[in-house]
């Protein structure tokens, strides 16, 4: 499918972009202000996935760097969960490639709605422990189970999937909500990019949006994650509950009224 660059829309898919990027960096969750533009803005729904990865790779490699750069990351201390991930992000991708676009377009704002409602009202986890846990069989079990689960949903759908990680993370390790964003925010890199290359290959990218919005999700992603790691949860949690609580408003008035 041929779509044109008309200025207005790349300024406002870029103003999104770089909204979603802060968000992103912040709590995770800046897909489900991607996903809904792009298909507002006329993509089919394969086109708009693809896109958003292309986009949230630029987002989501930013934040990971500056999350390692301040050591709330380590490569090697999380190497089983970054290989779960790119198997799981790998095998995602390919399965929404068998859904019809039809059947997407139906299945998209509903899947949005219930990931931005469950992360909204699942139960804080404790936020006490700044350590990371202690290396033994459970972890590695945790971090593939983990892994492979949100690997495979990051590929498949996308929306929310940092913010899964997060709290996730939190329950799993009983880490901090700081240390969790960095594990996050990387491991949301590694689906990404996964993501992206098997979606390049299938030819769902359109490339002038996707790289027009990454950068800004670059520029949003880099002031949200030093604002994130120098404010700690106590702005991390309002901007995220406010966030998921708008977003959700808007896609159950527009999916179901």
């Amino acid at each position: 499918m041929e779509l044109g660059l008309d200025l207005n829309l790349i300024l406002l898919l870029s103003t999104v972009a770089f909204a979603a990027g802060f968000i992103d960096a912040v709590a995770g969750g800046g897909g489900l202000l991607t996903i809904p533009a792009l298909l507002t803005a006329g993509l089919p729904p394969h086109l708009a996935l693809g896109t958003n990865k292309l986009a949230a790779s630029f987002g989501s490699f930013t934040a990971s760097w500056t999350f390692y750069r301040k050591q709330l990351f380590d490569p090697q201390f999380w190497r089983g969960s970054v290989l779960a991930t790119f198997i799981g992000a790998g095998a995602g991708t390919l399965a929404v490639d068998l859904f019809s676009a039809d059947l997407l377009n139906r299945i998209l704002p509903l899947v949005i709605v219930v990931i931005a409602l469950y992360t909204l009202l699942a139960p804080s986890p404790c936020d006490e422990q700044r350590g990371l846990p202690v290396k033994d069989k459970v972890l590695r079990t945790k971090q593939w189970s983990q892994g492979l689960s949100l690997g495979f949903y990051d590929g498949f759908a996308g929306p929310g999937t940092g913010a899964f990680w997060t709290v996730s993370s939190m329950v799993l390790y009983r880490m901090n909500i700081l240390l969790s964003s960095g594990l996050a925010r990387s491991m949301n890199f590694v689906s990404n990019a996964t993501s992206l290359g098997f979606f390049i290959g299938l030819g769902h990218v359109h490339f002038g949006i996707g790289l027009a919005m990454g950068v800004c999700l670059m520029a949003g992603a880099w002031i949200g994650a030093h604002s994130a790691i120098r404010y700690g949860s106590r702005f991390i949690r309002p901007v995220f509950i406010s966030v998921v609580l708008i977003i959700a408003g808007k896609l159950a008035v527009e999916a179901w009224l």
